[in-house]
């Protein structure tokens, strides 16, 4: 395919442009325009420069060095170190809709075929993949295979992600001006310490201004994710699998895709982008099994009692919990055979007959007819050397024979590749589902994944994929079972894993102060209803830190609500606001689950706003949390973006911090009068913010009158 030509995809507000000949070059990524395209498209052709090749080379989807272009190349691998090279021309192209688009091309010489696919949906976001087939003889070792997608030369900035076990999500700026970034996880899962994912933005982009190109990486397990300035200013990004040596090792006729890169422009800066996201995840990756479920409140037994296990302590627990309004009951950590303690027994999966001599009949029972739904939990891909399990098979750890890799949290990983360990987690997960009333899996993953071995190769990528297959058999046979995403908090968390459950836990972490920073972060890519979010005890089990039921229910509120303590130690005043706030948020719960988020701007940094607006834009949520002391003696004016300009709204506040009226000689005066503003007030002079205590947080409701 030597003739050039245009090809367009279009989604609402976005445009890309791909001029096809010998290869596939994104010209234009960004914006709708109008013109005539074959007209127009000479006047970005490039011009050559002295001192380099006699010949532009195009940035394209599949970066080769053998074409000379001197950047990190899409693909390396060998045929026992030939093929090293290769140089792909395109051999046929399918648009099989306006928003899909399939390349395929062939190095003949190196025995290659490739396959390239871009689909732009109509909330514009962007997925790509690359299949790479051998149909050559002799095996050909694939090293490396990139997403590749361009970036503008006026992309100056980006925003990345970093963080730790109890403090994930945490975002940093940098620039973007020369070289370029990489960040590399090799933990076995998405890892707290490296999202995959980043932002990349023209000069200071922000909340509501600039363009924006978003990227998330749908895998998980070990990934790179990297943009590079080149040295004639072109930009580009790519995102990939780690794979170690040998790991992908194709046979003629075989084949291996990339996960999926998903990404996203808006020319209105993070709030549009995220918002492109969320209409993305709720239309395509949530299940319908669970698009229309309702989100039910929780509570979770494990900072209540943890392996503490009393079948009548805990039916008193469910009592108590259904009285808060609470909808689902889960039994955490502790319930199987020899667990006391994270020293032994995973693997073990059968009921703990000393703990439950009746079985686990009566507590499901008892929290059904409370009207709850009854939730375990589970770490399948686990086990203890302390394990029956493990003495009986201990050929079923992933690990390298002749190496004492180290234990984490005093635990190993389960070989998933062997068939039989395999079949046997699922054997164990089919009976308590069969046998049981379950409707909901906790889904845990507490350790890294150090050489992930499976006999004596290198098996990072099947884990992986097994890990997808376990519970694919689950959902296909269990479609009525929620099941959430949890490793050590947010360790396992991305699109790929959110096709297959219906929640995350974003953080073992429930200090309320901590979760405003983590919600945030999440929040670019996600929409509230995956997100877990728990109102924890008075004393945060993680930091020490107290707040109050005010800041710990209101941080709560915005996500998934749940309940992480015992409430039968809790006094009477504090249950009955735990039961103030898991109504308040059921009465807000349909809004908050599919409107319109909006990480809303400050003038003071010791403030953090959101809001959630109806699609219909009828009605709003707000959030203002104070973080720490006001840096003025006042905090200035709120803005509230998304409201319909035109109409005019009523304001009130549904919460705030006890002792609210002693904070200063006067609050603003509209906390008290009935009014009534027009939308485009809120949007553009917005609401003085009233004096806080630190560590508090004030929730108000916009109605709109007509």
């Amino acid at each position: 395919m030597n003739e050039k030509k245009l090809v367009e995809l279009t989604g609402k507000h976005t445009q890309i442009i791909i001029e096809l000949g010998e290869y596939a070059e994104i010209l234009h990524w960004g914006k709708k325009i109008e013109g005539e395209l074959e007209r127009c498209r000479s006047v970005i052709h490039r011009p050559v420069p002295q001192g380099r090749l006699d010949k532009d080379v195009a940035m394209t989807l599949m970066p080769e060095l053998g074409r000379g272009l001197f950047s990190s190349p899409g693909l390396e691998g060998h045929r026992d170190g030939l093929d090293w090279a290769p140089v792909f021309v395109i051999t046929d192209v399918v648009q099989s809709s306006a928003g899909h688009l399939l390349i395929k091309s062939e190095d003949k010489r190196a025995g290659l075929k490739l396959s390239t696919e871009l689909m732009l949906d109509e909330y514009d976001v962007i997925k790509t993949r690359q299949t790479l087939k051998n149909i050559k003889a002799g095996k050909y070792y694939l090293n490396r295979l990139a997403n590749t997608l361009p970036l503008p030369a006026r992309t100056k900035e980006l925003m990345t992600y970093y963080g730790r076990w109890v403090k994930e999500f945490q975002t940093q700026r940098q620039p973007l001006l020369q070289g370029g970034y990489q960040q590399e996880n090799r933990r076995g899962r998405t890892s707290h310490e490296h999202y995959p994912a980043f932002v990349a933005g023209t000069e200071d982009f922000s909340e509501n201004h600039g363009e924006v190109w978003g990227f998330h990486f749908a895998w998980s397990g070990n990934h790179r994710m990297r943009a590079d300035v080149k040295v004639d200013g072109r930009r580009y990004m790519q995102a990939e699998v780690i794979y170690f040596p040998g790991e992908i090792a194709l046979e003629q006729g075989e084949s291996h895709t990339t996960p999926w890169l998903y990404a996203s422009y808006n020319a209105s800066g993070l709030n549009g982008m995220s918002q492109q996201f969320h209409s993305h995840v709720r239309n395509s990756v949530i299940s319908p099994d669970y698009k229309e479920k309702v989100r039910p409140v929780h509570l979770n037994t494990w900072e209540g009692i943890y392996f503490d296990h009393d079948p009548e302590y805990i039916m008193s627990m469910a009592s108590q919990a259904a009285e808060l309004g609470v909808e689902r009951f889960i039994i955490d950590d502790g319930w199987f055979k020899g667990r006391d303690d994270d020293y032994a027994a995973l693997g073990d999966w059968f009921l703990d007959e000393r703990k439950y001599p009746n079985g686990l009949e009566p507590v499901i029972e008892h929290v059904n007819n409370l009207g709850m739904e009854f939730g375990l939990w589970f770490e399948p891909e686990m086990i203890n050397k302390d394990s029956d399990m493990y003495r009986e098979h201990p050929e079923w750890l992933l690990a390298v024979d002749g190496y004492n890799q180290p234990e984490g949290r005093h635990q190993y990983v389960v070989d998933l590749m062997n068939d039989d360990a395999f079949n046997f987690l699922y054997e164990r997960l089919d009976y308590f589902l069969g046998k049981y009333n379950i409707g909901y899996i906790k889904w845990d993953m507490n350790r890294e994944i150090v050489q992930p071995g499976h006999e004596g190769r290198a098996s990072g990528v099947k884990q992986t994929e097994r890990f997808y297959d376990l519970v694919d058999l689950l959902r296909t046979k269990y479609p009525q079972v929620s099941i959430e995403s949890c490793a050590s908090g947010g360790g396992r968390v991305d699109f790929e894993v959110l096709k297959r459950t219906d929640r995350f836990w974003p953080s073992d972490n429930n200090d309320a102060l901590e979760r405003q920073t983590i919600q945030r972060g999440m929040s670019y890519f996600f929409p509230p209803e995956v997100m877990g979010s728990h109102i924890g005890s008075s004393e945060c089990h993680c930091t020490r830190r107290k707040h109050s039921i005010e800041f710990r229910g209101l941080m709560a509120m915005f996500g998934h609500m749940g309940i992480e303590l015992d409430p039968v130690k809790e006094d009477e005043t504090e249950k009955q606001n735990f039961a103030h706030y898991v109504e308040l948020h059921k009465s807000i719960r349909s809004l908050l689950h599919s409107g319109v988020n909006w990480r809303l701007t400050t003038d003071d940094p010791a403030h953090q706003a959101q809001a959630v607006v109806a699609k219909d834009q009828s009605e709003a949520v707000v959030l203002i949390a104070q973080l720490a002391m006001p840096t003025n003696m006042t905090s200035g004016n709120l803005r509230i973006p998304g409201l319909d300009e035109k109409a005019q709204y009523r304001v009130s506040v549904l919460d705030k911090p006890a002792f609210f009226e002693r904070i200063a000689n006067t609050q603003p005066p509209w906390m008290e009068a009935d009014n009534v503003l027009s939308g485009s007030w809120c949007g553009e002079i917005g609401l003085s913010i009233p004096v806080l205590d630190p560590e508090t947080a004030l929730l108000l409701k916009l109605e709109r009158v007509d």
